[in-house]
């Protein structure tokens, strides 16, 4: 087999997994977020379906196939029907630049653990992710129904508001790195944890924290998910959609809390550094790096359900002061900090 050859498969099988890793989450979260809710909660949550309710989300897969389509008279069609394929490729194009795992060997051919192993992969990453509120946005204003219209909106003023203090939460990781390579980003934290960039390999847990906030209000998720607001505008942006297309929107929101749960560990956390030195070579190596990746991913997703069913709701005008009054001015302090401190050489790779 001819190296292009072997290039193009092994993207290609990538790319499955990644995909279908990207899948499975969602489906394994629609899980998690209802047991971990009643546990919250002191409920039950779904325990019908299989052994501790574990087959609800084919269950509910198999609902939203078999739900009638229903698209509004009044609905402008095509942009109807394209805003939810809007909102989901978005976040798996995002994915595909987050590296899941080191360079393994294969038929002795090396193997970097990433889609897309580009020079401006966080940038890809970024685009994509900012373009997922167009989805948003168009199935807000296709539906011709004044609580869509109020949700999509609120969601690209959201966008805007959040948008910029996460570019420049990051831009201090892109200041001791030098690259906007993922893989590399990841390579440069080797070693012991406290080499991460979000500890003293970077000295960046205050763009590490105003990131995370930032995810938050990114991914419409509580105490941010001001287009959906249910108690103020039905469902927000998706109140007229219903069967697969609903589902769409679905998965795209668990998809964006995947990616965005990647991007905070590949940035900040070492990515599938394992943090500690561990006797092992080869494949058992490889695995447990794939795991660590895994693992930090899981904590964060964790996080998500966590805080959603813990915190209120903010109301507008907070969302808007936390994003311009407190936000903006921190990451702005945090990339001046780290720009002195490059300069004069306490910091950088």
């Amino acid at each position: 087999m001819s190296d292009f050859t072997f290039l193009i498969v092994s993207t290609l099988v990538k790319m499955g997994v990644a995909v279908g890793a990207l899948m499975g989450s969602v489906a394994i979260m629609t899980w998690v977020e209802r047991r971990l809710s009643a546990v919250i909660q002191f409920r039950w949550g779904p325990n019908r379906v299989g052994p501790f309710g574990l087959f609800q989300p084919v269950a509910d897969g198999v609902k939203f196939i078999m739900k009638e389509d229903i698209i509004p008279a009044s609905a402008h069609k095509p942009l109807f029907v394209l805003a939810p394929a809007v909102a989901l490729t978005t976040s798996l194009t995002a994915f595909s630049v987050i590296p899941f795992g080191p360079v393994i060997e294969l038929f002795g051919k090396k193997i970097p653990l990433v889609v897309v192993n580009m020079d401006g992969g966080i940038l890809l990453a970024f685009a994509a992710t900012a373009l997922g509120v167009y989805g948003i946005v168009l199935g807000g204003w296709s539906s011709r129904n004044k609580f869509s219209l109020m949700g999509g909106l609120r969601s690209s003023a959201q966008m805007v508001s959040y948008e910029l203090s996460m570019g420049l939460s990051i831009m201090g990781v892109i200041l001791v790195s030098g690259t906007l390579r993922p893989f590399t980003i990841v390579e440069q934290q080797a070693g012991w944890f406290w080499n991460w960039n979000a500890f003293l390999g970077g000295w960046q847990f205050l763009g590490f924290i105003l990131f995370v906030i930032a995810i938050f209000a990114e991914t419409n998720r509580l105490p941010f998910d001001l287009p959906e607001a249910e108690q103020e505008l039905v469902a927000g942006y998706h109140t007229e959609y219903s069967s697969m297309k609903f589902s769409m929107f679905f998965m795209a929101e668990y998809a964006a809390m995947t990616t965005a749960s990647a991007m905070v560990v590949t940035l900040f956390l070492g990515g599938w550094q394992i943090g500690v030195p561990v006797p092992f070579e080869g494949w058992l190596l490889w695995i447990l790096q794939i795991g660590a990746f895994v693992a930090k991913v899981g904590f964060f997703l964790f996080l998500f359900v966590w805080v959603r069913w813990t915190l209120p709701r903010f109301r507008y005008d907070q969302l808007m002061n936390i994003g311009w009054k407190g936000l903006l001015p921190l990451t702005l302090l945090n990339v001046m900090v780290t720009a002195l401190l490059v300069a004069f050489g306490v910091v950088g790779r």
